[in-house]
Parts: structure tokens; C-alpha cells; sequence
């Protein structure tokens, strides 16, 4: 590690005057302290948000959800409301890293770095959540950017993110072994507009899938997705998986996630 200066926000204000003025947010650190460890970020300040109780919690709104962005990992896994209303949200937090990981991480953490392979901006996007910050309000369709972009400005803080309620939802993920993030993760939300599809690990950021939507939205069962065809021209490869088997595991995700939806296992 190197010198840097080290402040505790005393609230959200606070850290946004500290950001605009060139800090750099600390929510979980999952993220952010592995790579200044290994010198691939090297902030010169940071701002820690883990004092702002304000931040953190869940409770319910109308028809929806609203999750503070300080929240962690392990309470979005284990909370009744999100386990009884959103359980594939619950299912998805609960396979985030590890033990650690998720006693640590945080749910505005993770959407906000928006890494290509992380699980949370796949049910953001396929939840069609909306983003809540110290200025204003993001769709979810407006929010994420590609590989780790969003539509974040340089001072502004996500302080919570709103979930409405679906029909069915579920996520299916295929686990990269040693880092638990997702080689291929399919997050299906049946909605009363339609049915949304969003995928995560296997391309340049989360992304939506509009064949494999409106298959689904015309019949909602796993075998829906067979005649539906994945370009593999658009998504990754690398020494994990080629683009090929990508596009391979995303039909076989989806057809778990939606199997899962329906109550019929995987």
C-alpha cells in the first residue's frame, strides 16, 4: 500500500463536496482497496461511507423495494421483505463472493463500479430499478454505460436504489471458480410490460437481450428460449471461455432462470 489520506463522511453532502474535490468513494471496498494493493488505482483520498446509517437499510415503498446503497451483501440476502417480494434478488446477493465478501460489500458499491462480470447490475437492469442519488433519479435502461461506465457524474453518490415489485424473477449464474464472480449470470424478470432479460459476464457490461425477451414475453416457460439465436460476434472471450461457450451458457442460464421462476428447479 502507499501514503493517502483517509476521512470518514459525516454525510452525503460532506462526501460530495470531499468527491468533487478529488477524494474517491470507500463503500465496501471490495473493489477499490484490492486494487490500490496492487497499485492499479492510487487515489491520493478517500472518502468512507460507512458511517451514513442513513444509507443503509430496506424498506418497502407502494409497490416496491427500496435498498439503501450502504447496504451489504449479506443483509439484501437475508432480509424477509426482499426474500418474501424479490426473493431472486435475495438468491443473487447470497452468491456474491464469499462470506467475507458479502458481510463487507455493498449493493450501491457494486453498481456503481458496474464491473462486466459483477451480479448486481443484472437485476438492477432486468428489475428495471431506479438509481437514487444525492441530485436525482436514473433509469436503470439510462444508468449503466459499458465497462465499468455508468451515468454516474464525478460528485454525484448513489444513495439508494428502488426495486418494484415483478410477477416472477430469478438469476442463474455460472460461478468463474476462483473469483465467484460470473463467467455467464442471467437475471429473468417477468413484468406487466413484458418480460426483461439482462446478462452479465460475457460481454463489455451488463446488457439487455431483446430475442430472448420477446420469447419469453410470448410464453414464459424454458423451452421458449430453444429456437432463440445468441451472437457470440459481440461478447467476450478470454482464458476462461471463449465468446462461443458464452453465448452457449447464456441459453442455459436463462433456461435455469426461468425455470427457477416458475418453481420447477433448475
Amino acid at each position: 500500500m502507499y501514503q493517502f489520506e483517509y476521512a470518514r463522511a459525516e454525510s452525503v453532502d460532506h462526501a460530495a463536496t470531499m468527491v468533487a474535490g478529488g477524494a474517491q468513494l470507500l463503500a465496501g471496498g471490495q473493489t477499490l482497496l484490492a486494487s490500490m494493493k496492487q497499485r492499479l488505482t492510487q487515489p491520493e483520498s478517500l472518502i468512507d461511507l460507512g458511517a451514513l446509517s442513513s444509507l443503509a437499510g430496506i424498506c418497502e415503498d407502494g409497490d416496491g423495494l427500496i435498498i439503501g446503497a450502504m447496504t451489504r451483501h449479506q443483509a439484501v440476502a437475508t432480509n424477509d421483505l426482499i426474500t418474501q417480494k424479490l426473493p431472486g434478488l435475495a438468491h443473487l446477493a447470497g452468491g456474491i463472493g464469499d462470506k467475507q465478501v458479502r458481510a463487507m460489500g455493498t449493493i450501491g458499491g457494486s453498481v456503481a463500479n458496474n464491473d462486466p462480470a459483477a451480479c448486481y447490475p443484472s437485476g438492477v437492469l432486468a428489475l428495471n430499478a431506479t438509481i437514487r442519488t444525492n441530485r436525482r433519479e436514473i433509469a436503470a435502461d439510462d444508468f449503466f454505460q459499458g465497462l465499468y461506465a455508468t451515468a454516474l457524474e464525478p460528485d454525484e453518490i448513489i444513495t439508494a436504489i428502488r426495486f418494484p415489485i415483478v410477477k416472477r424473477a430469478a438469476y442463474a449464474k455460472f460461478k468463474q471458480p476462483a473469483s465467484r464472480y460470473a463467467l455467464v449470470g442471467v437475471f429473468v424478470a417477468q413484468t406487466a410490460s413484458g418480460v426483461r432479460v439482462a446478462i452479465t459476464g460475457a460481454g463489455n457490461g451488463v446488457f439487455r437481450h431483446p430475442g430472448l425477451e420477446s420469447a419469453l414475453t410470448a410464453e414464459f416457460s424454458p423451452q421458449a428460449i430453444k429456437p432463440v439465436v445468441i451472437d457470440d460476434s459481440e461478447l467476450s472471450g478470454d482464458l476462461h471461455a471463449s465468446a462461443a461457450y458464452r453465448a452457449h451458457l447464456i441459453k442455459i442460464q436463462t433456461h435455469k432462470a426461468v425455470a427457477t421462476a416458475l418453481g420447477q428447479g433448475a
